[in-house]
């Protein structure tokens, strides 16, 4: 049996039921055995982190090459506002071992919409910056020796800029994953997608409801609570 993929998945409280139901959008299309492994602040306990962004797990995700001890690939992803419409076996071959660094959807765009998870706790402004979104998919090579850089140390200490623009790396390190492997829902058309990310709030809070896209979610949702009874 083939070696389950390892997904890191962002994990915070405030969105504890769309963690789960990521999973679930995961383990109804996989062909291949999967691993799930939060990213919850508790459960990291040799780094100190940051505080700030909108999110619990903001920064942790640099850590992937560290915690996977510099060895093998992995995914990581941002899970709790994401739903998965396809098997995730076609992300895991997209991975290129020789050159590659990471491999992200290298989005460019400015966005629709200048406040973000309106009416939640989370609720903040929505700043257009280059890059933005494409730390929150990625296909992390951690042999390669240019992540080797990334020690709980230098996550700690770095500024967000520097890590969510992956400024570690040369450009050519970068890989680019295809577009449907991250579609911003109420930002990008999204109709071919792959993996949809609701970027700017989650059809689990009120305010998106019924957001582009909002019934993969809530599919995956009620998947996700069935029980047979009787």
């Amino acid at each position: 049996m083939q070696t389950p993929i390892p997904i890191y998945c962002g994990y915070d409280p405030r969105e504890a039921a769309g963690y789960h139901v990521f999973c679930q959008s995961v383990i109804e299309r996989s062909s291949v055995p999967v691993a799930f492994i939060p990213l919850h602040g508790p459960m990291l306990s040799d780094f100190d982190g940051q505080k700030d962004g909108t999110n619990a797990f903001i920064y942790s995700r640099f850590l992937v090459p560290h915690i996977q001890q510099y060895k093998g690939w992995a995914i990581f992803v941002d899970a709790s506002d994401m739903v998965v419409l396809d098997d995730i076996a076609k992300l895991w071959a997209l991975r290129d071992g020789f050159n590659k660094a990471v491999m992200v959807v290298k989005h460019d765009y400015r966005t629709r919409h200048k406040r973000k998870y309106i009416g939640t706790p989370m609720e903040a402004d929505n700043f257009d910056y280059p890059g933005k979104n494409r730390s929150s998919v990625i296909l992390w090579n951690c042999d390669h020796f240019a992540n080797r850089r990334l020690t709980p140390e230098l996550v700690t200490e770095s500024p967000g800029s520097f890590l969510h623009r992956f400024q570690w790396l040369a450009d050519d390190q970068i890989g680019e994953l295809p577009a449907h492997w991250n579609a911003l829902a109420e930002e990008q058309d999204i109709s071919a997608a792959s993996l949809v990310h609701f970027t700017v709030g989650s059809p689990g809070f009120k305010h998106y409801h019924y957001c582009d896209g909002a019934r993969h979610w809530h599919k995956a949702k009620a998947n996700a609570m069935h029980m047979e009874n009787g």
